[in-house]
């Protein structure tokens, strides 16, 4: 009996019998999974909370339903292709031109930043008892870009390390502290006097969640919202690098050796779409509609999560994940608030 070659989005073990399901046995969870994800969408909307939190609550909220086996193949291709596919998208928000504005200096700044808060994370993870896998995924949210990155560095590490339920924890850690930040952050920076660069500056390298991160800037001024637009997008384009290295990183060490590591298909795809927007081929109409397609799919995919994950592991960790959470935030904050005092000008 042959055995199929090894295909890039299987390279970490994270695919399931359920993702060969025929096409129908998908609907009835993509079903729920849609519709609640609508209805976190309407309560953002109203009540002005985090997208991702709502969705996330909405899916604890409906656990129950992971009892019912008819679900499964719906709800995960949500959580895993959907996502994927999203990822790919986020790729028609990120220009090189985007990135070469901000200068050598404060480029240079934000790698340092991404850097040592994921390093960060996975230390800290490490010295209250978790594996380092968790604290790559916590450390890397906080440090790129909040619920998108913790969902695809979720993918890339595959369930067999990262538990739906320990995904779930980052998720709520990393929408609770964002939201926080959204409302400190500006008001500390208006009491250091920064200028519109400075502030921008802090709140982009420094706000988990995207939206969080403008939303921030603007309310400081429109141009240090376009500066926090800017830094934070040169946030995102790390993520796609990120999850390259994290999965050379946890990888077989055979593969490594033998040099068959080949990338996941989603994280060749943001390069790709990243490329060809820096080249502008894409017009911004369809930029934009891949960037609100994407952010829908990360709504979906965190709604299924929240679906499938099993409550009494969520439980299990007590506050420890959120330590970790907040020691990463830490760390973005101060790196942030002394490259923005010594860099930007």
């Amino acid at each position: 009996m042959n055995t199929p070659p090894m295909l890039g989005a299987d390279l970490y073990c994270d695919i399931e019998g359920e993702e060969t399901s025929g096409w129908r046995e998908y609907l009835p969870g993509l079903l729920v999974a849609g519709l609640a994800s609508l209805a976190a969408a309407y309560l953002s909307d109203h009540y002005g909370a985090p997208v991702t939190l709502m969705a996330l609550l909405i899916g604890l909220a409906m656990n129950f339903l992971s009892a019912d086996k008819r679900l499964l193949p719906g709800l995960g291709f949500a959580s895993r292709t959907l996502l994927r596919i999203g990822i790919v998208l986020v790729g028609a928000r990120v220009t090189l031109s985007q990135v070469a504005h901000l200068g050598l200096p404060a480029l240079a700044s934000i790698v340092v930043i991404v850097g040592m808060t994921l390093l960060t994370g996975a230390l800290v993870a490490r010295w209250l008892g978790f594996d380092w896998a968790f604290g790559v995924l916590a450390g890397g949210a906080v440090a790129i870009c909040g619920a998108s990155a913790a969902m695809a560095l979720a993918t890339v590490l595959g369930e067999h390390r990262i538990s739906q339920a320990q995904l779930a924890l980052v998720l709520v850690g990393i929408s609770a502290f964002s939201a926080l930040a959204m409302i400190v952050y500006p008001e500390l920076a208006h009491l250091l006097r920064f200028d519109n660069a400075q502030a921008g500056f802090l709140l982009g390298v420094s706000i988990h969640d995207v939206a969080q991160a403008l939303g921030a800037g603007c309310s400081f001024s429109r141009d240090a919202g376009e500066s926090a637009s800017i830094v934070k997008l040169t946030r995102v384009a790390m993520l796609a690098p990120t999850m390259a290295v994290v999965g050379w990183a946890f990888a077989d060490p055979a593969s490594r050796r033998a040099g068959t590591l080949t990338l996941p298909w989603f994280v060749v795809g943001f390069f790709v779409l990243a490329a060809i927007n820096s080249a502008g081929l894409v017009p911004v109409v369809v930029a934009n509609g891949a960037s609100s397609a994407a952010a829908a799919m990360l709504v979906c995919a965190v709604t299924a999560t929240g679906i499938r994950s099993q409550m009494h592991s969520l439980l299990a960790g007590g506050s420890r994940p959120l330590i970790v959470i907040f020691a990463a935030s830490l760390v973005a904050l101060t790196l942030g608030l002394i490259a923005a005092a010594t860099i930007v000008r």
